[in-house]
């Protein structure tokens, strides 16, 4: 009786064993919208605590990294998506392309500010938090003798035309929080009006998010909006940079999910449960990554001046980032944005450079009919072919649901947008010519 209870016993404790191998073994494919200057200090300290483990990492953007992932579900090859957005992981999550897992982490709050860090249904984890705001280069800025900017709205200045820079939301989750958060803040219509008054102050667009902080690190452009880790990690590299977090921000966790029938279901777990232990948490603090953890105790060892929005409840505190508003319009404020900005940005900046022209002759010579049509060029620079009701409609927002295929009313859409604002800007220009023959 005795040697059969310890043949079962050591069968028991083998089969423990097998298990625990499976679980850190083999190939754990990602899925992930981070560079990676932020994806290998995971790598390499994750595969070094799992031995077994072998993390394949690639990087596509958020919207790429939604769509793949779509497309393969029946022959699905990846085991995590890890990105930013989390109106990316309520759109995979809404179409059963995600399993749920609760992770193995303690001491992690339930919120950061007033955003809930997990997803309450256990689908996807806030592993990170983020805001969002602006980066200059400090030599920059002197050189050029500009100012320090605080809030969105100082971006619309005259005196920075031409020094700023931003990646297109459609290409980038992170630049999709950040108009989608001004938009929440401000309310649709101002908001809106404060994103094409920057937007014609632009230098340049960017395809990826990483390319802003690339080029204000660089000096190329002063000042650029971007994710706040991109602006830690550069002055933690030594580059003369600053950042601000306008009033009108919001911090929002980074997220990982487990995909729907992952190859390597275990694995994939094992990676998520390290994220948001307190040893995954401390490599957030690193240099090339500089995020800010959601474990309030790893703060401790977080250098003197490092953002704790813990202990800083100003951070975020404006914005009530409503995540269910953002994922239903998500394709049609992205578009709007490249139809209305990205493809208009010349006629944009034309327009916005009328303006500020007129309206410094104004300040010197005042013309009540001067103002007026200087006035009247704004408000067409402003407008938006759509309302909020709108963008979020079956009849608009359901039309940019489509795969790879673009549908015919998708297409009439974009057309009719790009349009709409090609015609305003024009007669926003015209406007403010008028506006300073008068004022001269």
């Amino acid at each position: 009786m005795l040697r059969h209870s310890a043949a079962t016993a050591a069968l028991f404790s083998a089969a423990l064993f097998t298990g625990a191998a499976f679980a850190q073994s083999g190939k754990v494919t990602i899925v992930t919208s981070f560079s990676k200057d932020v994806t290998d200090p995971f790598k390499q300290s994750f595969e070094k605590a799992h031995p077994g483990v072998t993390l394949d990492v690639q990087n596509r953007n958020t919207n790429a990294g939604v769509k793949f992932i779509e497309e393969t579900k029946a022959n699905n090859q990846v085991d995590i998506f890890w990105a930013s957005a989390p109106d990316a992981f309520e759109v995979l999550k809404g179409k059963s392309l995600l399993q749920k897992h609760k992770p193995k982490a303690e001491d992690i709050p339930d919120k950061i500010g007033s955003y809930p860090i997990n997803d309450p249904e256990n689908f996807y984890s806030g592993f990170a938090a983020s805001g969002y705001g602006i980066m200059w280069n400090d030599r920059y800025a002197k050189a050029n003798k500009l100012p320090e900017p605080k809030d969105w709205q100082d971006l619309a200045k005259p005196v920075y035309f031409d020094h700023v820079a931003m990646a297109a939301p459609s290409r980038s989750g992170t630049t999709h929080l950040t108009i989608e958060t001004v938009l929440q803040g401000e309310g649709w219509e101002q908001g809106w009006r404060t994103l094409k008054e920057m937007s014609g102050n632009f230098r340049q667009i960017t395809e990826r998010s990483f390319g802003v902080p690339e080029a204000v690190n660089s000096g190329q452009v002063g000042f650029g909006i971007v994710i706040d880790f991109f602006a830690f990690s550069a002055q933690a590299s030594g580059f003369p940079v600053k950042f601000v977090y306008p009033t009108v921000t919001t911090i929002v966790p980074a997220n990982v999910a487990v995909v729907a029938n992952a190859p390597n279901k275990a694995g994939a777990e094992a990676f998520v449960d390290y994220l948001v232990s307190p040893a995954g948490q401390e490599v957030l603090l690193e240099p090339s990554i500089r995020r800010l953890p959601v474990n309030p105790a790893v703060y401790a060892k977080a250098p003197a001046d490092y953002p704790n929005p813990f202990k800083d409840p100003s951070l975020g505190a404006r914005v009530k980032f409503d995540v269910n508003v953002s994922e239903k319009r998500t394709n049609v404020v992205d578009v709007l944005y490249d139809q209305t900005v990205t493809f208009q940005l010349d006629a944009l900046k034309a327009a916005t450079k009328a303006i500020h022209d007129a309206e410094a002759a104004i300040a010197k010579k005042d013309s009540a009919n001067a103002k007026a049509l200087a006035k009247e060029a704004r408000d067409l620079v402003a407008a938006m072919p759509i309302t909020e009701q709108q963008a979020s409609s079956l009849e608009i927002a359901g039309a940019f649901t489509g795969g790879k295929e673009k549908g015919a009313r998708q297409a009439e859409l974009e057309q009719q947008w790009a349009a709409f604002a090609k015609e305003r800007y024009q007669q926003a220009q015209a406007k403010a010519e008028q506006a300073l023959k008068l004022a001269r």
